[in-house]
């Protein structure tokens, strides 16, 4: 009997499947033989960068200075021929090459080309500050250059012996300010009803919901922490360059006449006013920095090498300690999310797991939790602070580094640590709670669609967006919010040692920066990563420790490709330019934060009963 013949739609669909199949196949190897070919062509390369023997370490900062790398899909990574180094930069690979070089007797100088930082935030920029301070006892000179400096990259310029810029360059620093888009009137416009719900009487996360401009509460709670940063940044310029205070200050809010006074001529106007010490043009940069450092490489360009290398190199050259004694080290950066997150959002099981490591690694004596939040679901913070407590039961040391902030959830998840450790404008506290349920019946009604139904309970659909919320729900809400903020409350009292009524005096959703902080209780010790790292060795009574990173395990091709990426002769492959600018899109990368960093949290709104502890206002500048 004959076999009969599958249908058009079959035989189509299989053809299809067999399509895919094949395209599937060819793309791997395509990927496998491009690897192959870069590990061929990077390895066979002579460039493979050395220390020189007399040069500069050059810190070439780019993109945004983090705690963690973004997660960056290793395929995206190869075949765009990019990696997240190149728009963001690791804080403590900084520091870290800066120390090593310090006593590195090959290194007689220090070079920091800031053209391509696009953003900063003074919190690390002052962890950057202190390592220069100490690389600085060596009687190496620092040396800062740039075509144009912007207000985080003046900072970190002013903190070198030496500024010099393009004779068509300047500095602009504007201060500090916050500025957000409130949508009540858009919200009447359209009849969507934002119902918030929120203790504390600063707590504004939910105000351009409910306001179309910002409440005195708001305003005087944000101008005393925006003022303490400015402080603490105007201090660090004038210190370094010998200026005073009121210069600095008079430099920017009459910069106008004072650019008027110098015929439009901003480098004259900055070197007027002692910011930098130089003008040159890159060629006259170059031989004086051939001259300071006293070498040329074979481009006639002053012997250097990138940090990023030199970092690689140190870390091959630098022997092993022959101890199992370990002080772990945990990053938690980003919006605190439910659940299994990647890196770069701190997620309730995923960073609980890698805590739990922590406690269940017998080498690991003690913890640092380095925590670069404004916080987001509570439930996840709750998840976080349990695991954090279970460490503790074990014996186990566990320090707290704050970063740029460390509010909110963020903090939440920090109270309990034995120590605290924040950089003077560190943003923290914001202890508050707040819950928002967004309703369109007014809006489907305007377009003649209206909702009806049954249900069996007296709150059945009294959630959905389509129907008006109902009083009794309101209320159940509102009680909720007030049992989590107490809720709040005790896990500040019980982790900091305080009076509950001490708390809520310092509470209420109010912003404290670092040097505050320690003030009233918040925080311990002032000072960066590294200063925690020993203290954490120091309360596990450890004389000799090795640091390990506890991070979420990538999988062997993930780990390839990031490697390859990374390597010193693929970055060697692509060149490091000695002088230069970004494309001007990634200048616009540090004005777009608090846009990405507010749809960030929005988009992560995932808390299972939607209640946030999170500090909308802490954009740290």
């Amino acid at each position: 009997m004959e076999e009969k013949r599958p249908g058009i739609i079959r035989r189509s669909f299989g053809k299809l499947m067999s399509f895919i199949t094949w395209l599937r196949l060819v793309l791997v190897n395509l990927v496998f033989v491009l690897i192959v070919v870069l590990l061929f062509v990077a390895f066979s390369s002579n460039k493979l960068p050395v220390v020189p023997k007399s040069g500069a370490l050059i810190l070439n900062l780019t993109g945004s200075l983090v705690d963690q790398l973004s997660f960056s899909d290793p395929l995206t990574l190869l075949m765009s021929g990019t990696s997240s180094q190149r728009q963001e930069t690791l804080l403590k690979d900084v520091t870290d090459a800066i120390k090593y070089a310090k006593d590195d007797k090959r290194i007689n100088s220090l070079v920091l080309r800031l053209d391509n930082l696009s953003y900063g935030g003074i919190s690390k920029m002052q962890e950057i500050g202190a390592a220069l301070d100490d690389f600085r006892t060596s009687k190496k000179k620092i040396i800062a250059i740039g075509d144009h400096f912007n207000q985080d990259q003046y900072w970190l310029a002013a903190q070198a012996d030496e500024v010099y810029i393009h004779p068509l360059g300047g500095v602009s620093i504007e201060g500090y300010g916050l500025y957000r888009n409130y949508y009540k009137k858009a919200l009447d416009k359209l009849e969507i009803n934002v119902h918030v719900f929120r203790v504390g009487e600063f707590k504004s996360a939910m105000e351009p919901f409910m306001r179309t401009d910002m409440s005195e509460e708001a305003r005087e709670s944000n101008l005393i922490w925006l003022r303490s940063l400015w402080s603490e940044y105007v201090k660090g310029v004038s210190v370094r360059r010998s200026v005073s205070g009121a210069d600095i200050e008079n430099y920017v809010n009459n910069f106008d006449s004072i650019l008027r006074k110098h015929e439009g001529d901003n480098a004259q106007a900055a070197m007027a006013a002692d910011l930098v010490d130089g003008v040159k043009n890159r060629d006259e940069m170059n031989a004086y920095l051939k001259n300071v450092v006293g070498a040329a490489d074979e481009n006639d360009l002053y012997a250097g090498i990138d940090f990023r290398q030199y970092l690689w190199l140190k870390k091959i050259e630098l022997p092993q300690l022959n101890t199992p004694k370990t002080v772990g080290v945990i990053v938690a950066a980003g919006n605190i999310v439910d659940g299994e997150q990647p890196v770069g959002v701190i997620g309730g099981d995923s960073l609980a797991n890698l805590i739990r490591q922590a406690r269940k690694d017998g080498s690991i004596k003690s913890v640092v939790l380095r925590v670069d939040s404004g916080g987001g679901s509570m439930f996840a913070s709750e998840i976080i602070r349990r695991e954090l407590e279970l460490l503790k039961k074990s014996g186990k040391p566990l320090v707290v580094s704050m970063g740029s902030m460390a509010a909110s959830g963020g903090y939440w998840i920090s109270a309990l640590a034995d120590e605290i450790w924040a950089t003077p404008t560190t943003l923290t506290g914001s202890i508050g709670i707040f819950a928002a349920v967004p309703t369109i019946d007014q809006t489907l009604g305007k377009l003649g669609i209206t909702t009806d139904g049954v249900g069996t309970t007296a709150t059945a659909g009294s959630l959905r967006i389509d129907r008006p919320l109902a009083a009794a729900t309101e209320r159940t809400i509102q009680t909720s919010i007030e049992f989590g903020y107490q809720q709040f409350i005790s896990v500040v009292a019980d982790g900091r040692n305080l009076a509950k009524d001490e708390v809520e005096k310092i509470a209420g959703g109010r912003v404290w920066t670092g040097n505050d902080a320690m003030g009233i209780g918040l925080v311990d010790k002032l000072g960066g990563f590294n200063e925690a790292i020993v203290a954490a060795a120091s309360l596990a009574k450890l004389d000799a420790y090795r640091v390990k990173l506890i991070e979420q395990p990538k999988s062997p091709q993930e780990q390839l490709i990031q490697e390859l990426m990374s390597s010193v002769w693929v970055k060697q492959l692509i060149g490091e330019r000695r002088f230069g600018n970004t494309a001007i899109l990634d200048q616009f990368q540090r004005f777009l934060i608090p846009l990405t960093d507010g749809l960030g949290f929005i988009n992560t709104m995932n808390d299972p009963h939607n209640v946030y502890l999170h500090c909308t206002a802490c954009i740290a500048p």
